[in-house]
């Protein structure tokens, strides 16, 4: 069977994409790789991107040079998870509080890890995690 490497995007359907990059690139440092009136492309550390959509603004299909991509949405409040440090932990908590955002939970895992988790302008849920709360992470 062919192998999947890792997870490359992951998206959340916003409001208003302006307010959501603006949070995930000063909170985060992600730089903006692609941007229109229907999405803001984010690099999310490593290989990941973070798609921002405006919420409604891909339900139709796009036709692009390459091709079509096909209409997809999202509704409701989602979740995702960036993995940190341990040893970072700390600081992501300091981090959140300097930017004003208040963590709703942390959960200390059974394998050894730790999850930090917040709220976005759109009320996602976003976690901080480090290794061992995955038997593979």
């Amino acid at each position: 069977m062919p192998r999947i490497a890792s997870i490359l995007e992951t998206c959340l359907h916003v409001n208003d994409i302006e307010r959501s990059a603006r949070f995930y690139q000063n909170l985060f440092g992600f730089r903006a790789a692609a941007s229109d009136e229907r999405l803001c492309a984010l690099e999310a550390g490593g290989h990941g991107m973070l798609l921002l959509f405006r919420r409604g603004g891909t339900a139709t299909a796009v036709e692009t040079p390459g091709g079509t991509i096909p209409g997809h949405g999202g509704e409701g409040e989602l979740h995702l998870a960036f993995a940190i440090g341990a040893a970072e932990v700390g600081a992501w908590e300091k981090r959140l509080a300097e930017a004003g955002v208040a963590i709703e939970s942390r959960v200390k895992w059974p394998l050894g890890g730790t999850s930090l988790y917040f709220r976005d302008p759109d009320r996602h849920l976003v976690e901080l995690a480090t290794p061992g709360i995955w038997p593979s992470y």
